[in-house]
């Protein structure tokens, strides 16, 4: 009699639902799919009450892009290392063997990946292999190579900003999927290029960095006027000592990092009373003021009139 022939059983589909199965709501798919549309974008924010094993969430065949805003990580393979920090970018390539990647225990983490397939990279970047960086030309020609990720980089204020855009996307639904994808292709060429030669003199270099410095103080402060981060977190955040951080801060805005949030802190009050949607008491909480009375002192000092009068009785708005 004869027996019909064994087959293999087939390769079992990998997802990475699994490596965040510990998280639960901590992990957010936003848009994508990486084997459907080539790419997926994820958001994440949880803390890890243990080292977390971050490895089993890539895909074989990907390449990965970290917008890390919180928490501090490591991508390690092939004997090279990318070690994220708060406020820094990396990616790394798997191939076939998974990488050890680990995420700090007793941290907060907030992060946004978007993963990309090796034949959407090669789809959309074709012609440019040439300026890719090596881990990433590697990925896309289908070769070996001795690098698994690139260096890291500090974000700049409009990455972070990216970060804030991607998580609520300003298009109707219909319009998302071409948004999202435009997106994606705009991170890849930000990121996934080798970088130009270094022909910034020194001190053209210092400066843009103090620039690029003050412009992520200043979207931080915007990120949460009531509980504002301490100076010298916010030094650690945009990696400096708070003592530079202010010279530089003072130097590039004429004010204080102090004089500076009661500025946005001003606006923003004048903004919410113009809408009209809050009371003054609420306002005032809102950016940050527990006492009304210095609120409403400091109100009256940028604007000339008190709060509740706002903006009928300023005085570039009364009678003549």
């Amino acid at each position: 009699m004869n027996r019909p022939a064994k087959t293999k059983p087939a390769a079992a589909t990998f997802t990475e639902a699994g490596a965040w199965r510990d998280v639960g709501g901590g992990w957010q798919p936003l848009f994508g799919s990486f084997r459907g549309a080539g790419y997926s974008i994820e958001w994440h924010d949880f803390h890890a009450k243990r080292e977390f094993d971050w490895a089993a969430s890539f895909h074989p065949g990907c390449v990965e892009l970290c917008l890390n805003l919180e928490g501090h990580g490591f991508v390690e393979g092939k004997g090279t290392r990318a070690e994220f920090a708060p406020n820094t970018a990396g990616f790394y390539h798997r191939e076939q063997e998974p990488l050890i990647a680990k995420r700090a225990a007793n941290e907060r983490h907030q992060f946004l990946t978007v993963e990309f397939s090796c034949p959407f990279l090669t789809k959309h970047l074709a012609g440019t292999e040439a300026k890719l960086h090596p881990t990433v030309r590697a990925a896309v020609e289908g070769c070996p190579c001795d690098q698994v990720a690139g260096a890291t980089v500090r974000l700049t204020a409009a990455q972070l900003q990216t970060i804030a855009t991607l998580r609520q996307p300003p298009v109707y639904a219909a319009a998302q999927p071409v948004w999202y994808q435009c997106k994606a292709l705009e991170l890849a060429v930000t990121f996934l290029f080798q970088p130009p030669p270094e022909e910034e003199m020194f001190c053209s270099r210092q400066q843009r960095l103090a620039q690029e410095r003050v412009e992520q103080v200043v979207f931080l402060l915007k990120q949460n006027l009531a509980e504002p981060p301490a100076l010298e977190e916010l030094g650690r955040k945009v990696g400096c000592s708070h003592f530079y951080l202010s010279r530089i801060f003072s130097a590039q805005t004429g004010l204080t990092i102090t004089q500076y949030l009661r500025k946005l802190r001003m606006e923003r009050a004048a903004e919410l009373l113009r809408a009209g949607e809050h009371n003054v008491t609420e306002v005032s909480l809102e950016v940050g003021y527990s006492s009304l009375s210095h609120f409403s002192a400091a109100f009256h000092e940028t604007f000339g009139c008190c709060p509740g009068l706002y903006p009928l009785k300023t005085p570039a708005q009364q009678p003549r």
